[in-house]
């Protein structure tokens, strides 16, 4: 028997890792997240995939579409619609079609019922009108109209050429007074509707609208370039609100620096009040004068001896002298009287 051959086995040496070489250790529970994590991000990507293409979340198939439930008469009622007599003029009538739009649109009512449910609105004149109208057709027929066709008939019944023509007149000469641009504003808008045919694009109103604003904002706005009637309200309404602010801030500091200058001139009349009573206070106890002859001012006070001493004797002499001759001719007179008086 041969000897068993000796064979070599050749190993590939291990592999140090270079010192530039990092190894990063991953958990157990760490590769469990990231596996969670993977997981839900494809579950909702397989549900955001079924809701685009229009299928239910069981995968049942596509989800049918969801019709807007008609309203019904009394849900129209609940929206409370204005009612027409056909009395209330050109404005009443305007509102009255606004008003009933916006009841279609809240309360979801078909095209199919609008007229139906609009006509029950009517009272008075306008409903002696309405049915004098079906009797001609029938109801189907004349529930079965458009809106629009309705409008126009109501138009054309309770809006006069006459009254249109005023109404256009008032538009076009329409401005605002003083400051009250949001009455300007309400008017205007209630104008517009009534005089649909003078404005054919939005842009018509808008520049109508700033025509009638006053000098004080109309470069303002101008200036704002705005497109449609909503912008062109609000930004006339804040800037002219800024305006009316600041003029009653200046009204009140003007207010304020008048009452300040009349404070001080009442404080300066005060005080010269207070001298002239001060003054007739110390002059009180001085008597008055009480002659028949006209008051000399300083007549009372002692003239200055100016006159010399020869002066002074001479006049002392001429004053003795005249009182001696004035007692002799006294004398010679009791004389000449003891004479007469003693021959009697």
């Amino acid at each position: 028997m041969a000897p068993k051959r000796a064979t070599r086995s050749t190993r590939a040496p291990p592999v140090t890792p270079t010192p530039n070489e990092t190894t990063t250790t991953v958990t157990q529970a760490q590769l469990q997240a990231l596996i969670d994590q993977g997981v839900a991000a494809a579950m909702a990507e397989a549900e955001a995939s079924r809701v685009r293409n229009g299928y239910n979340s069981n995968g049942s198939g596509p989800r049918p579409a969801q019709t807007a439930r008609e309203c019904s008469y009394s849900e129209f009622l609940k929206c409370k619609p204005l009612d027409f007599k056909g009395t209330e003029g050109v404005v009443g009538l305007t509102r009255w079609f606004e008003k009933m739009e916006s009841v279609f649109s809240i309360s979801n009512c078909p095209a199919t019922s609008q007229v139906k449910f609009a006509t029950c609105t009517l009272q008075d004149d306008a409903l002696t009108w309405w049915n004098s109208h079906v009797k001609t057709t029938t109801p189907e027929v004349a529930h079965a109209m458009p809106w629009a066709a309705l409008k126009k008939m109501m138009t054309d019944k309770y809006c006069p050429r006459g009254e249109i023509k005023k109404i256009e007149t008032e538009m076009w000469n329409l401005k605002v007074k003083g400051t009250d641009v949001v009455a300007y504003s309400r008017r205007f808008q209630q104008l517009a509707l009534m005089c649909s045919r003078m404005f054919p694009e939005e842009i018509d109103k808008v520049e109508k609208y700033i025509g009638g604003l006053p000098d004080m904002i109309l470069g303002s706005v101008k200036a704002s370039k705005s497109k449609t009637m909503q912008e062109v309200i609000e930004f006339t309404t804040e800037l002219m609100e800024d305006k009316t602010h600041a003029y009653a801030e200046r009204q009140a500091e003007r207010k304020r620096k008048n009452d300040d200058l009349s404070k001080n001139n009442q404080n300066q009349q005060n005080k010269r009040q207070n001298t002239s009573q001060a003054y007739t206070a110390g002059n009180s106890g001085r008597k008055s004068y009480a002659g028949s002859k006209p008051l000399i001012v300083g007549a009372d006070l002692p003239m200055p001896t100016t006159t010399t001493t020869t002066t002074t004797t001479t006049t002392t002499v001429t004053t003795t002298t005249i009182i001696s001759r004035a007692m002799v001719a006294l004398s010679a007179e009791l004389k000449a009287i003891l004479k007469v008086t003693a021959q009697d």
